[in-house]
């Protein structure tokens, strides 16, 4: 990675904040920016003179991201507020998402995406119900590097005794989803220690502050590594005699690099041809990686439809459709079995039925509970799905974007339930006789 003028830029990470209420996020945020230099001068005159408003003499650094109007009103987030900034090393995109149980959900949205999570704890607290599942939902999520923030250490006199066991106990549990390796951080957000200016009140911290952390983790999850897997959006074919043979196959390239005249299969179909051409921006070109939306056109004249799969560069998903998956429940309705529900996988829709819940697992223990009574809000779980039609599936530890899905509400489109699929167990028979009408 270099910083010179003309060269490369330097690599983007996303990193996602969470923790629970009054825990600090929001302020922790506003300290990065503000310490960074990543805060324009009207904003921080803004954020002054609501600060003002509100009776405090200095300016309160979480209405930087706390931009609701709700949230500024309760003194808390409710939405997940994304923020871009960068630095000399690196650029970032960072989700501030919500402590509370009841938006936990949102706390799905932003770790979905992201390379690293920052998982606070208030060291007067330490760890606490929400913080494992914060923990458990970063596992599920399969975010590649956890960073725990000990927050508040001037509020325990910056105290290393507190701290360390805080830390123990968090890696311990970490360690138990499987989380391989945690780097434990005391910071003061509201005071600035350890956050991107070494602390002066903790001597016995040798460690990096969290600016230096996030500066140089390394960067994983490259969307052009792996095998190439481009979802159809939209098949073109224009309506002109200049263009009347013109067909491509538009939409973006979710993982991996596409050549021209590298070998595709076509997927649920199985069919097999070469990639004839690739469009990027109305001009042809060789190469295409991911995620840029592209149009791709094939050698040969095959059914191709939105919602297909266009998959190269080592073994393909086995088209299914029995589905097994680990989720996080988002929605006050419950999850129960029978449910006839609608699967969103990249572009393709498809009807389901909640064939078994096999478990709910106990944050607090992470033992595997009986989900007799179905999935509530927030609960994590291990679900076995039918869907109507195929589909084709990684599974969601060899890929984040094709191994995910939604489950939808059909009566209304309200989002259910956040999916990741593990290993298809059984492939797609064809037969007419297995065209179910039960969705």
């Amino acid at each position: 990675m270099t910083t010179t003028q003309g060269a490369t830029a330097p690599a983007l990470l996303r990193f996602a904040t969470a923790g629970s209420v009054d825990d600090g996020k929001s302020t922790l945020v506003g300290r990065l920016l503000h310490d960074s230099k990543s805060v324009l001068a009207d904003q921080l005159e803004a954020v002054e003179h609501a600060s003002r408003n509100r009776g405090q003499d200095t300016p309160d650094l979480a209405l930087l991201t706390d931009g609701l109007r709700a949230e500024r009103e309760q003194g808390i987030t409710i939405d997940v507020a994304y923020r871009y900034f960068a630095t000399a090393r690196r650029r970032f995109i960072l989700a501030d998402t919500p402590g509370h149980v009841q938006y936990t959900r949102n706390m799905v949205t932003g770790a979905s995406t992201a390379e690293l999570a920052v998982v606070l704890v208030d060291a007067r607290n330490g760890v606490v119900e929400q913080t494992r599942r914060h923990a458990a939902v970063a596992a599920l999520l399969r975010v590649p590097h956890v960073v725990l923030a000990v927050n508040k250490m001037d509020l325990v006199d910056y105290r290393e005794p507190a701290f360390a066991a805080i830390a123990e106990e968090f890696t311990s549990y970490a360690a138990s989803l499987g989380v391989k390796e945690v780097v434990a951080i005391p910071i003061s957000a509201l005071a600035g220690d350890n956050v991107v200016e070494p602390s002066a009140h903790m001597d016995w911290y040798g460690g990096p502050t969290l600016l230096e952390h996030l500066e140089t983790v390394p960067a994983v999850g490259d969307p052009s590594e792996g095998p190439a897997r481009f979802p159809v959006q939209y098949v073109i074919r224009p309506q002109s005699a200049e263009c009347h043979d013109y067909r491509g196959y538009a939409g973006q390239l979710a993982s991996g690099v596409l050549r021209v005249g590298d070998a595709v299969t076509v997927l649920p179909s199985g069919h097999t041809t070469t990639v004839g051409a690739i469009d990027v921006l109305g001009k042809e070109a060789d190469i295409a990686w991911a995620p840029q939306s592209v149009t791709v056109r094939l050698a040969d004249d095959l059914d191709v439809s939105r919602g297909d799969l266009i998959a190269a560069g080592g073994p393909t998903p086995v088209p299914t459709k029995d589905i097994e998956a680990n989720v996080c429940h988002l929605n006050e309705r419950p999850l129960r079995i029978g449910a006839k529900v609608l699967l969103k996988h990249t572009t393709r829709t498809v009807r389901a039925l909640v064939k078994d819940i096999s478990y709910r697992i106990d944050i607090g223990t992470l033992e595997q509970r009986s989900a007799a009574g179905g999935l509530k809000v927030n609960d994590i779980g291990h679900v076995v799905l039918r869907t109507a039609e195929p589909l084709a599936l990684d599974s969601y530890t060899d890929n984040r974007r094709t191994g995910s899905f939604l489950l939808i509400d059909p009566a209304d489109g309200t989002t259910l339930t956040a999916g990741m699929a593990v290993e298809a167990f059984e492939a797609v028979r064809t037969d007419a006789s297995d065209q179910e009408d039960w969705v």
